[in-house]
């Protein structure tokens, strides 16, 4: 196994357990790692496998504890937003999007740490233009999982239920966007299938491990520990700009 190999193995079993424990993480930390390899578009493309292969399972393990008002009000409008992204991506600006992104990231992140999240809440209109934005960032940078679970906090769900609603909600954007790359980028996916089914092996493993994690955190440490995970990942996305 080559070094490289090794590292999207490695990363994909990480990625995979943070995202079962938090709702998101696949992409935000498989799709550096393969930049730094391939175009940051086709990285994109090529994580989305890995990704939709890690969100069923996680799903399944779940047992459907989904709000159903959520999915319905901010999933679908996030999957129309994710369709918009995908097909917008090849011409989007990376360094604007990472520093949108970032600071957006930061903002909530920082908001719930001092309490300000707690006050807000998305009903109506807003719930639906957060879940049109969340999934339309997501499908241009391929990080949907951090803004889309920032714009969650403000629904004020129980951890099992935030993590099962945020995983049907990313079923939905993968339903939509998926297809796109798949049509756009196919020979490049096709030349990556290696590193494609690692990283597939990976985020299995990590998400069997992480499913069991996400059981033993209490309640009142979950949003504590999704902020600074946010945080992390919107100072990583400013770091990228510079």
């Amino acid at each position: 196994m080559s070094t490289d190999t090794l590292v999207i193995l490695v990363v994909a079993i990480v990625a995979g357990a943070v995202a079962a424990v938090t709702g998101f993480g696949i992409g935000s930390l498989l799709t550096p790692v393969l930049a730094l390899s391939v175009d940051t578009r086709v990285a994109v493309a090529a994580v989305s496998i890995p990704h939709v292969v890690g969100t069923a399972m996680r799903f399944w393990l779940l047992q459907g504890r989904v709000d159903r008002r959520v999915l319905w009000s901010f999933g679908l409008t996030s999957a129309a937003g994710g369709l918009a992204g995908a097909a917008l991506y090849s011409i989007a600006s990376n360094r604007w999007l990472n520093l949108v992104f970032g600071t957006l990231l930061l903002f909530v992140a920082v908001s719930e740490l001092t309490g300000l999240s707690h006050r807000l809440r998305f009903r109506g209109w807003v719930a639906w233009l957060a879940g049109s934005l969340s999934g339309l960032l997501g499908g241009l940078v391929g990080n949907q999982g951090g803004i889309r679970s920032a714009a969650l906090l403000g629904f004020d769900l129980p951890k099992d239920t935030f993590v099962g609603t945020a995983t049907a909600i990313a079923l939905f954007v993968d339903g939509a966007r998926v297809p796109v790359y798949l049509i756009t980028q196919r020979a490049d996916i096709e030349q990556m299938s290696g590193w494609i089914g690692v990283a597939v092996a990976g985020v299995v493993i990590g998400t069997l491990a992480g499913s069991r994690v996400l059981k033993r955190v209490p309640e009142i440490w979950f949003r504590r520990v999704l902020a600074v995970i946010l945080m992390l990942l919107g100072v990583a996305m400013l770091w990228r700009t510079t």
